[in-house]
């Protein structure tokens, strides 16, 4: 039987005056096992440690040893050591630990205001302990990750690391990681930037918080796509910004509704590339109007294109940061949708003026990711393969995203699926007279991840739709969804009907 390790320092509480120190060890390490501090087949710490940590003579501790031992609490193993044994007695389930001192009233600290706002309506997402949900949306084909080569690049690194790569990194992060993105996103999306004007981030999420504690003071006005992306909106939130829900329209954010409603905004925040969620991306006339009032304003842009290399139809659109000449846009992006989810890594471009200030800021908050994971991420975009499964994901995205749309026909008079040009996911109207979020709910109660676009909605009202993701899900697993969702739609018919 293996038996578990534990730390050999054991915080016990002091005795009390005039307590017998023998009585009261057995009874601190007792207490530890009958809480969990000590767990079932945990070695016990060491009589010569236990000695030492509280000036106790080497007798005393083995007295309580001894006593544990013969009440059944620990086992010896001549050779091993002392462990906590396996099964406590039967009799000693109920015992309670000793008690620290009198009782109190429970603890009424709470959080503070800014706490609560940054947490205020926000939906945990969970777990991803199995794969090929339909239609979960924020998740790339994982399934399809070269795991392999992935683990021969990391144990290369890892091999050939020299000791500078364990010490505490840049603020801006792994610089030859910097230079790699840089290029990359120079050559696929235009942007122009140096490594020095990078700052790698613990994915998207982590930049909007940056850039918001940075860029935004409480009471400051943010324009925000209406739907839009949730993070961003409860990034600004945290920090006491005023978010400005502006609508979209087949061209992309209406900038003239904006500018009636808050011309005087410190920030607008777009996905110009594809919309988040609608899906249409930013016509040439819109990205004119908001650099001009941007520019104009002395504003911020932040330009997210989380997912824009996937790009199934037309050519390729060049970012908005591309097209800035007043230095006001901030573009971001992040590995997770590219890669994988636990990757945890994105970055943002800096116009130069302000990167200084932002290392400050990361060296307050994390000073940065873990260097290591970088290192093997660089070496990754470096030897070619990020661009090879990036362009071999496309196909298989757009293989996918087909097959979902062929399989829609058989939702024909409930949902109207959309063929994307782009990205990871895309919309089903609703045709039924049901609101999207009775249909999403009830889609999820047969174990479907499906979310209502009312659901990314803040003021501005649009016709029922589902969002439908389809990057991680095989061919099969799309079909037996929208089955699935057939079931869910005759259910609410059904409903209808009986109410009737």
């Amino acid at each position: 039987m293996g038996k578990s390790e534990t730390f050999q320092d054991l915080a016990l509480m002091p005795p009390g005056e005039g307590q017998e120190l023998g009585r009261w060890l057995y009874s601190e390490l007792r207490a530890a096992i009958l809480d969990g501090r000590l767990k079932p087949g945990s070695r016990m710490p060491s009589t010569r440690g236990l000695s030492k940590q509280y000036a106790l003579a080497r007798g005393t501790v083995a007295v309580a040893f001894d006593q544990l031992k013969s009440e059944g609490y620990v086992e010896a193993t001549v050779g091993a050591g002392t462990f906590v044994a396996t099964r406590i007695p039967d009799d000693t389930v109920a015992v309670q630990s000793v008690s620290a001192g009198p009782a109190m009233e429970p603890s009424k600290a709470g959080l503070a205001s800014r706490g609560r706002a940054t947490v205020d309506g926000v939906r945990l997402l969970p777990a991803s302990h199995s794969l090929g949900i339909a239609f979960r949306s924020y998740e790339p084909a994982i399934d399809l990750f070269p795991v392999s080569l992935w683990s021969r690049v990391a144990g290369r690194v890892l091999r050939n690391a020299p000791r500078a790569l364990y010490g505490q990194g840049d603020a801006r992060g792994y610089l030859p990681l910097r230079k790699a993105i840089a290029e990359y996103i120079g050559a696929a999306r235009g942007v122009r930037c140096d490594a020095d004007q990078i700052i790698v981030t613990a994915g998207a999420q982590q930049g909007l918080d940056l850039m918001a504690r940075m860029l935004l003071d409480p009471g400051d006005a943010v324009w925000m796509e209406d739907p839009g992306y949730p993070g961003a909106v409860f990034a600004f939130r945290a920090a006491g910004a005023k978010v400005v829900a502006v609508p979209v329209d087949r061209h992309g954010v209406v900038v003239d509704e904006a500018r009636k409603l808050r011309p005087e905004a410190r920030v607008a925040y777009v996905t110009p590339a594809n919309q988040f969620p609608l899906g249409v991306t930013m016509a040439p006339h819109r990205r004119a109007e908001l650099l001009d009032w941007a520019a104009g304003r002395n504003a911020w842009i932040i330009e997210d294109e989380y997912d824009a290399e996937y790009r199934y139809s037309g050519p390729p659109v060049p970012s908005l940061q591309s097209l800035d000449r007043s230095g006001c846009v901030i573009y971001m992006g992040t590995f997770t949708k590219m890669l994988f989810n636990s990757l945890r890594l994105g970055f943002i471009v800096l116009p130069q003026r302000i990167v200084e200030p932002f290392m400050a800021a990361r060296t307050v908050l994390d000073r940065h990711p873990p260097t290591l994971d970088q290192a093997v991420l660089a070496d990754f975009i470096m030897d070619g393969h990020f661009g090879h499964h990036v362009r071999r994901m496309r196909q298989v995205y757009a293989r996918r995203s087909a097959a979902l749309c062929d399989a829609s026909s058989e939702l024909a008079g409930c949902l109207d699926v959309v063929q994307p040009v782009s990205g990871m996911r895309t919309l089903g109207w609703v045709k039924t007279q049901e609101p999207d979020s009775q249909v999403a709910a009830r889609a999820r109660s047969l174990g479907l991840e499906v979310a209502a676009l009312s659901d990314f909605t803040q003021r501005h009202a649009h016709p029922g739709a589902l969002v439908l993701g389809f990057a991680g899900c095989s061919t099969a697993e799309l079909k037996r969804g929208v089955e699935v969702l057939a079931g869910a739609f005759q259910a609410g018919t059904s409903a209808v009907h009986q109410g009737a």
